[in-house]
């Protein structure tokens, strides 16, 4: 058991390890000479770093605007947070969420081998997540022991190649045919957020096409506009909030000086999460190649949403301000139809709809990114509402599981449950 533990939670629930590990049996099976197998390990285990590092450095800005906007409105109600409610689950499964994720690991690689699904899920963090919820809405529905334990993993083995391979039509676009796949379980909200692109927009009329009059020509580099994008938004919410509420979070600041340095912070982050994207592509394809050829034939590893940012950055802020504005609509339509009041968390905003938005830019444009954002921003607002229910006790936790996917299964698997337990 010990053992166990160690794999599951030292090893498996740490990114960079894994992707790191799977880049050096990679390397090694291509009888790679020992200094590119190490320097390749280790620069894809970096790479993940720094993609960590830059979320952090993100998401605490974020955690300032969040809670103002809430403060400023006096808003009440959940607060959808994946961390928080695992954190909650693990009160009560922990083991059999252990137990999930090792067996579940390993179910992805049989199937990945055995069928045409050739995807392995590396974002360990998400795999996490979903044995959790799985060991959760099972347990709600009175599966115990063993049962638990096998139904949960092939379901999560299962989820772990169905996810990327829904997304893979619309990475293809994104790409242009790369050797890398999306293992993050927003997909639903990403697929749909395609999909609408199809409908309303035109892929040629790309954001990253957006033109800018020649004085303002700086705001081409995706990180100027970033900036400044993200100080215009923490200056009017601060605005509106007034002295008392913002000067909780300033520190002391004025206004100007700390909408100033938030939306600065904010746009170095997304800029280190792109510098550790590239870093970890330009490692862990390569290495692919040999599990492919020894393990499982054309394997392609499925990679943490911020994969797809590099290849349309105007998409992603796009995505983050539409999936929000989806998010806020959404929330004053779910009380009066007897729903959960679903407050909008900034960061699964941000990353699911920044994804959200350069899946639809792929498919429609300026339009597409726009809409299929906002798309995803009621996803993910209306599906935790519906999932509260079969979540047993975690449902009156005052938080719940935030990405669409996560939404999804936990509804389906759980109504079926019930009808078997």
């Amino acid at each position: 058991m010990a053992l166990i533990n160690f794999i599951v939670y030292e090893i498996l629930n740490e990114p960079a390890v894994l992707v790191g590990l799977m880049t050096f049996l990679g390397l090694a099976l291509m009888r790679k000479p020992v200094s590119k197998v190490i320097s390749g390990t280790l620069k894809s285990i970096l790479g993940f770093v720094i993609l960590g590092a830059g979320a952090n450095v993100l998401v605490g800005s974020l955690n300032n605007l969040g809670p103002m906007i809430q403060d400023a409105f006096n808003i009440q109600g959940v607060i959808p947070t994946n961390e928080a409610i695992v954190a909650l689950a693990q009160q009560t499964f922990g083991s059999e969420t252990a137990m999930i994720m090792g067996f579940g690991f390993i179910a992805n690689l049989i199937i990945a081998r055995l069928t045409p699904l050739k995807y392995i899920f590396l974002t360990g963090h998400h795999i996490f997540f979903m044995a959790a919820l799985l060991s959760a809405v099972l347990g709600t529905a009175g599966i115990t022991g063993a049962p638990l334990i096998i139904v949960g993993a092939v379901i999560l083995g299962f989820v772990m190649v169905l996810f990327p391979a829904l997304a893979e039509p619309f990475m293809k676009k994104i790409t242009g045919g790369s050797d890398v796949a999306l293992g993050h379980f927003g997909t639903t909200g990403y697929v749909a957020a395609g999909l609408v692109g199809k409908v309303v927009g035109d892929p040629e009329d790309s954001t990253e096409d957006i033109e800018v009059p020649q004085s303002l020509s700086f705001l081409k580099e995706s990180v100027l506009s970033t900036t400044l994008t993200m100080i215009i938004i923490f200056f009017v919410v601060s605005l509106i909030a007034g002295r008392d509420i913002y000067s909780e979070y300033s520190g002391g600041k004025s206004i100007f000086m700390f909408s100033l340095m938030q939306g600065i912070t904010f746009a170095a982050g997304v800029n280190i999460i792109l510098t550790g994207v590239r870093m970890i592509i330009g490692e862990i394809v390569p290495a692919f190649q040999g599990i492919g050829e020894k393990l499982v034939p054309d394997a392609k590893p499925a990679l943490d949403c911020p994969i797809t940012f590099t290849y349309a950055p105007n998409a992603v802020i796009i995505g983050f301000l539409f999936s929000f504005l989806g998010g806020l609509v959404s929330m004053f339509l779910l009380g009066p139809l007897g729903l959960a009041l679903i407050i909008p968390g900034m960061v699964p905003h941000f990353f699911t709809g920044a994804t959200a938005g350069v899946f639809g830019n792929a498919t429609g444009g300026k339009k597409g990114a726009m809409l299929g954002a906002f798309v995803n921003g009621v996803l993910i607002s209306f599906l935790p509402a519906l999932l509260l229910p079969v979540l047993g006790s975690l449902g009156f936790a005052n938080t719940t599981f935030g990405d669409a996917d996560f939404g999804v299964v936990g509804i389906i698997i759980g109504y079926i449950a019930k009808l078997f337990a």
